[in-house]
């Protein structure tokens, strides 16, 4: 699933490729990807305008003219930007044909992606119940040390938990309990306060460092718009052989029906 380093990438990489572009007409194949009654939503968004893009979390949020229209690729959703005669597939949901002669294209092989079109001044502080974002200075060593003190779970479930803090997905969460030097089954009852001093610090560098190399291309994700993600190349545990650290052997545990990926020796 993209995480927030790979919606980010979207984002920006689709902020200047169609920044003002209108929609001249919309074409819902599969209604189900869509929030709400499809027809409308067409409606809606004819004549509208990309005027500004955002994210929160894992959604991406395209401010047009008056409207607000909100994105979750869930799985595997991408876009693509085509040209209107370039070959159709079968997996090409949602199409917004652009007033520059171009095609914007949601594919999605599993269909798990959704769309919604929402009021253009909508309060996103807790929207979905999203936790803050992990650059936000709410999301600090205080906040961790009161969140984790009301759970009993692994510090792998903690970091998914989208009402925790949001857009961490499988990946960046194993990397950032690696940097934490934290096994992922080890219990959040049982960490210190440098240990939530070291998850905050930790989460911005590696998730900074994951938009700046355009995400990961791990599994069937990239960011589909010409931009391959780099990340993958600094990852230290995750879907690894050795530590990149100190050679050990990675191993991997099922949490939560998730893999994670831990060094035994640099993991207490």
């Amino acid at each position: 699933m993209p995480e927030l380093p790979e919606v980010e990438t979207v984002v920006r990489t689709l902020e200047h490729q169609i920044h003002d572009c209108g929609i001249s007409d919309v074409t819902v194949r599969l209604d189900k990807i869509i929030e709400g009654d499809a027809e409308e939503f067409c409606r809606n968004l004819t004549g509208q305008h990309f005027r500004r893009f955002a994210r929160r979390g894992k959604y991406l949020l395209f401010y047009m003219d008056d409207i607000l229209l909100s994105v979750h690729l869930r799985m595997e959703g991408k876009f693509w930007l085509q040209k209107p005669e370039e070959e159709m597939n079968r997996h090409m949901h949602v199409l917004f044909d652009l007033d520059n002669g171009m095609q914007l294209r949601y594919h999605d092989t599993r269909r798990f992606g959704r769309m919604q079109i929402l009021p253009y001044d909508t309060d996103l502080t807790h929207f979905h119940d999203l936790g803050p974002e992990p650059f936000d200075d709410a999301f600090n060593a205080a906040y961790v040390h009161a969140f984790r003190k009301k759970k009993h779970v692994p510090l792998k479930t903690l970091l998914l938990d989208q009402h925790f803090v949001a857009g961490i997905g499988n990946i960046y969460a194993d990397e950032i309990l690696a940097a934490c030097r934290l096994r992922p089954g080890r219990s959040c009852q049982r960490i210190t306060r440098e240990d939530e001093e070291h998850i905050v610090s930790e989460t911005g560098r590696i998730l900074k460092a994951a938009i700046a190399a355009g995400g990961t291309t791990i599994r069937s994700y990239t960011s589909s718009l010409g931009i391959t993600g780099l990340f993958q190349t600094e990852c230290t545990v995750h879907t690894m052989k050795t530590c990149q650290r100190c050679g050990s052997e990675i191993r991997m545990k099922r949490i939560g029906g998730r893999s994670s990926y831990y060094c035994p020796h640099c993991q207490k």
